[in-house]
């Protein structure tokens, strides 16, 4: 009887035990990736009061042993660890959950323990901290040199670094050109060519546009691609903010071809000064173009698409032109609905009516543009320089909204120069003092690259002139059969590159450094020769051809936002486009996780049963896992299973509180023998 009375004490022991252990899980059914337990029983020794015997050779069978048990105890008390939480959306960005058997790596600056709670923060110093206990999450850091993660021991994650909260500017190296090269299109072949634009930064993260354009040259698989122009962020160009003469100064695009003749011009008599005077004045028949003649002549979009069909109305052939004399000059073009809808023009087309409107404001449709007077009105406000008369009649053959435009406009000279039968020829005025030189350089722009330096030589009125013919930009080529790209600049060659100088002397003498610029690589192969209506939809874009960032080139830019992937890799978003790789989340794996010690603060301990952490870790997708930003994971505690256990530890610990109730029955009435 008194060993029923200790089995009976020992049954409600290991009961208490078990009922501790449910209600510790049910205390934690809302904690963070609390991991379930569960006990288990075993029975405790056993009395053997007679020991098993075999048959023997008399005939006598074998009996069993006699053994009487003492109880119950705690046989095991198992974790759930491996068994996933289910997930609850935080929309915390630093809150994260693991999908597998890996544990986040903590340290509280002594030693590393694991965990699974990821309810993470940042600390004062820029840290990725536990939020709960301040221990530093462990991971890799970004090799410096390959700007990749470098696994090696883990450390902590310092996210908000200083030098993470800013990213410094990069130089444009790459840009590409895409779109359709129309050879009929007007712009190709006007003076001015088709302009592009793209952005692109020096190194200190100034921005600057880079103005080219594409020309004709007669051939129909042939054209020449030129760089015009570089202005700064406010449109100032780079020639006239250094005092430069020329574009090339700063940078070239292709080659310089250049290729010089001398002759010596000698006025007849008549040209003589009179008696007393000291200047003759004479001209010399170089061709000139509008551009370098009538100030804002390239400015005006109208009379450059009309290009070569713009002749001079005043002065007659044979007449002259003073600085700042008026030139006459008409001409006509046939406008598509694309060129009208866009800018300058910035009409609107309706369809329905077969009617152009204005520009409309908020709430409005438009002011129709009917009578050639509403067309003057209408182009005039669009600051297209010069322009007084417009007659516009709808092209009948041509496609929906194709307007054929006659203009007139007018522009003030520049130069002094006499009307030629072609465009226009300088006027020469010449000092007749042996001690004075006079130097006239005209650059010509017309795309035929040519150039005057006029220098008076002597008394008797010879002058020595010297031209120069300089080919710029490079040949673009495409395949007469298809259309397709063929080569830029050299048969073979894909690419041609924008080429900086890295020093440039002003008209001033001064030396202006240019060291801030790197060269950009400009990919054509995009570009195709086919018909598109007589419009090209070319464009040229900074970057690399497959649409990433690298080359592209930014300005400084500020920390916008951090976002952590699948693979624990810590990204930072900046203002100016810029992704930078922070460092890598680490994870830690044991051979039996179940053999982790709990150590608190939902803190867990390796053991010499869990096996031991390298100090390394892994990426966590190296064994199919994945973490999840915004999301925690709950408790895997099963409460249906929880609530059931507690019934039966409860019956069991009532079974055995009887076992001690009766058996002091029992003592009683052995006592009672003695009555």
């Amino acid at each position: 009887m008194m060993r029923s009375l200790f089995s009976g004490v020992a049954g409600l022991r290991t009961h208490q035990t078990r009922m501790d252990v449910i209600g510790n899980n049910i205390a934690n059914v809302n904690t963070t990736a609390y991991k379930s337990q569960n006990m288990v029983f075993s029975d405790l020794l056993y009395q053997t009061t007679q020991a098993a015997s075999g048959a023997n050779a008399n005939g006598r069978g074998g009996i069993n042993a006699r053994q009487i048990g003492l109880g119950s105890k705690t046989g095991a008390i198992s974790t759930a660890i491996t068994t996933q939480g289910s997930a609850q959306s935080t929309n915390n960005p630093w809150d994260i959950m693991i999908e597998g058997d890996s544990f986040f790596i903590v340290n509280n600056g002594s030693e590393n323990f694991f965990t699974r709670d990821g309810s993470f923060t940042i600390d004062g110093a820029g840290n990725l901290v536990m939020a709960n206990t301040g221990f530093k999450v462990m991971g890799w850091q970004v090799d410096p040199e390959t700007g990749d993660i470098r696994q090696d021991v883990v450390s902590a994650l310092q996210v908000m670094h200083p030098d993470n909260l800013t990213s410094l500017p990069e130089a444009t190296t790459l840009a590409y050109v895409s779109g359709i090269l129309d050879k009929t299109d007007t712009a190709i072949n006007s003076t001015a060519g088709a302009i592009r634009t793209f952005q692109i930064f020096d190194g200190q993260g100034y921005a600057y546009t880079v103005k080219m354009s594409f020309h004709g040259i007669g051939s129909e698989d042939e054209f020449r691609v030129q760089l015009d122009d570089i202005l700064d962020s406010t449109g100032v160009s780079l020639v006239k903010k250094y005092n430069l003469s020329n574009i090339n100064q700063i940078a070239n695009f292709g080659g310089d071809n250049t290729t010089s003749k001398t002759m010596l011009y000698n006025p007849d008599s008549a040209a003589k000064p009179p008696a007393g005077q000291n200047t003759f004045t004479d001209t010399f028949n170089v061709e000139l173009p509008f551009s370098s003649v009538l100030e804002g002549y390239s400015n005006n979009a109208l009379v450059v698409a009309a290009g070569k069909d713009v002749e001079i109305t005043t002065p007659a052939n044979g007449g002259t032109v003073n600085v700042g004399d008026t030139v006459t000059v008409s001409g006509s073009v046939t406008l598509t609905r694309a060129q009208l809808e866009s800018a300058p023009y910035n009409l609107r087309y309706d369809d329905a009516t077969g009617q152009y409107y204005t520009k409309p404001e908020t709430g409005t449709t438009g002011v129709p543009v009917e009578s050639n007077d509403d067309w003057t009105k209408a182009i005039s406000a669009m600051g297209l320089e010069g322009v007084t008369g417009v007659t516009v009649t709808p092209v009948t053959d041509g496609a929906a909204g194709e307007m054929s435009v006659s203009f007139n406009a007018e522009f003030s000279a520049t130069l002094a120069a006499t009307r030629n039968d072609k465009v226009f020829g300088i006027t020469l005025s010449m000092p007749n003092d042996e001690k004075e030189i006079l130097k006239q350089v005209y650059h010509v722009e017309d795309g035929d690259g040519k150039s005057y330096t006029i220098e008076y030589i002597a008394p008797d009125g010879s002058a020595q002139i010297t031209e120069r013919t300089q080919t710029n930009g490079m040949s673009l080529v495409f395949d007469h059969d298809k259309g397709t790209f063929s080569y830029i600049g050299n048969q073979g060659s894909n690419t041609a590159t924008l080429v900086f100088n890295t020093s440039a002397s002003s008209l001033g003498g001064e030396l202006i450094e240019l060291t801030q610029f790197s060269n950009v690589e400009i990919d054509f192969s995009s570009v195709t020769n086919n018909g598109n209506g007589g419009k090209s939809t070319l464009d040229i874009t900074p970057g690399g051809k497959g649409g990433d960032t690298i080359g592209k080139g930014r300005a400084p830019g500020e920390l916008i936002g951090i976002e952590v992937g699948q693979d624990g890799r810590i990204t930072g978003s900046y203002s100016n486009g810029l992704t930078k790789l922070f460092g890598q989340i680490a994870v830690a794996e044991f051979a039996n996780p179940s053999g982790l010690s709990k150590a608190g603060d939902n803190l867990y301990s390796a053991t010499m049963n869990s096996g031991d952490f390298d100090g390394v870790g892994k990426d966590i997708t190296e064994g199919g896992g994945k973490m999840t930003s915004g999301v925690l994971e709950m408790s895997n505690v099963d409460l249906s299973s929880e609530f059931t256990t507690m019934i039966t530890t409860q019956r069991g610990f009532q079974a055995n509180s009887r076992i001690i109730t009766t058996s002091d029955t029992l003592l009683e009435e052995l006592v009672n023998l003695k009555r």
